[in-house]
């Protein structure tokens, strides 16, 4: 679709891309854009790979079918980039993202010689800091929007905080914790 901003996440069932997804969606949304949000499942159990889509616009988006041609594609478990190739169809404008510990590239001669940018980050580690569990999602969805543009960051994080405070309304060291991962991640990107 043209004049949209189309992402392809990756990962696997119980990682949170799915709800990374469905929350940029949302939070895209509250900022005035036209979104589209939505997985594909395979066999639907735990650890299973999965594919969810993002389109985000200034206009109404009428497409209504997978991406096939993502600017950005968001990598929640390195694990996958062995078994599918996560650059198929991607802009060589755009660029891929990646959950990783490893170093960058260790993991280039895996993406079938894409030419585009190539960022990582350790979500996990930003996770574990900010919140004690390995929950990626949050770090990732921060990654997208910081590497894409898609939205202002301060709007970006007003809307996340509005959305945590009414998703964890009687928990808020996660509301705290997932603020914090989100910070975490423009800072780590930023530097990069």
């Amino acid at each position: 679709m043209k004049n949209a901003l189309e992402i392809r996440w990756h990962g696997r069932g119980g990682q949170g891309a799915k709800t990374a997804a469905l929350l940029l969606a949302d939070v895209a949304f509250k900022a005035g854009k036209f979104v589209q949000g939505f997985p594909e499942y395979g066999p639907e159990r735990m650890g299973a790979p999965i594919t969810a889509y993002n389109r985000i616009s200034e206009e109404p988006v009428t497409v209504h079918s997978n991406i096939y041609a993502p600017d950005y594609v968001v990598v929640v478990d390195d694990g996958l980039l062995e078994s599918t190739d996560v650059t198929q169809g991607l802009k060589e404008d755009g660029a891929i993202i990646i959950n990783t510990e490893k170093e960058k590239e260790a993991l280039l001669p895996l993406l079938h010689d894409y030419k585009g940018a190539v960022y990582t980050l350790n979500a996990k580690d930003i996770s574990m800091k900010t919140l004690g569990k390995n929950y990626p999602n949050s770090p990732m969805l921060a990654a997208v929007v910081a590497v894409s543009g898609t939205m202002e960051q301060e709007v970006f994080m007003k809307e996340m905080e509005a959305s945590f405070r009414h998703k964890f309304a009687k928990k808020p060291e996660v509301i705290d914790g997932n603020m914090k991962a989100l910070e975490m991640t423009f800072q780590e990107i930023a530097g990069a």
